[in-house]
């Protein structure tokens, strides 16, 4: 019986080598893809943070001088909404032209107000790039409604009113407006222009 197990044992014995070989092999190969795979994840990660950190610079660059371009803006947008609140056109005509109230007819009056609104925006109009569309809208909208302020208040003058007088309803009726229109459109500006801050 031990001559038996003997010579089965020694029929055993190279297969098992082979086996033990084959498991080496195997455990070997694994260790080596994982190994691999490590370095690749490694790397990879790597690259992506590489990768990251350089979108951050190219933006934070970008904004060094995308920012004053864009604060330029809405400077000049808050320019152009002061500028077109009647007080401000009506001193700046008294300014030009200091007898205008007294010589002008409320048609010419009128005229003047209109281009000059129109004018502003038009002066100003490549600076919707730089502000939101919400913003733009509302600039939009107070241009609108303050030309349409300007025509209505005429429509409730008598016919011998005078330039002075359309003056004087139009400054008073703005004032008396409470929140206009060009207000909300300033406080949507500021608002905007302190997130670049």
């Amino acid at each position: 019986m031990s001559i038996f197990f003997n010579i089965f044992a020694a029929e055993l014995q190279p297969k098992c080598e082979f086996i033990k070989m084959g498991t080496i092999i195997l455990y070997s190969i694994l260790l080596v893809l994982v190994i691999f795979a490590g370095l690749w994840f490694i790397q990879h990660s790597q690259f992506r943070n590489e990768e990251r950190k350089r979108q951050f610079e190219l933006k934070r660059e970008s904004q060094k001088s995308v920012s004053p371009i864009r604060l330029r803006a809405y400077e000049r947008l808050t320019l152009l909404l002061e500028r077109t609140k009647p007080e401000h056109m009506i001193i700046e005509l008294q300014q030009k032209e200091p007898e205008a109230l007294t010589t002008w007819s409320v048609p010419q009056l009128q005229q003047y107000l209109l281009q000059t609104i129109r004018a502003e925006f038009d002066h100003n109009q490549s600076q919707q790039v730089y502000v939101s569309a919400e913003v733009w809208d509302a600039i939009i909208s107070a241009r609108d409604q303050m030309a349409s302020f300007c025509i209505a208040i005429v429509a409730q003058l008598p016919k011998e009113a005078t330039a002075q007088t359309y003056a004087t309803t139009l400054l008073t009726a703005y004032m008396s407006n409470g929140l206009t229109p060009t207000d909300k459109a300033l406080a949507m500006l500021k608002d905007e222009a302190k997130t670049l801050m």
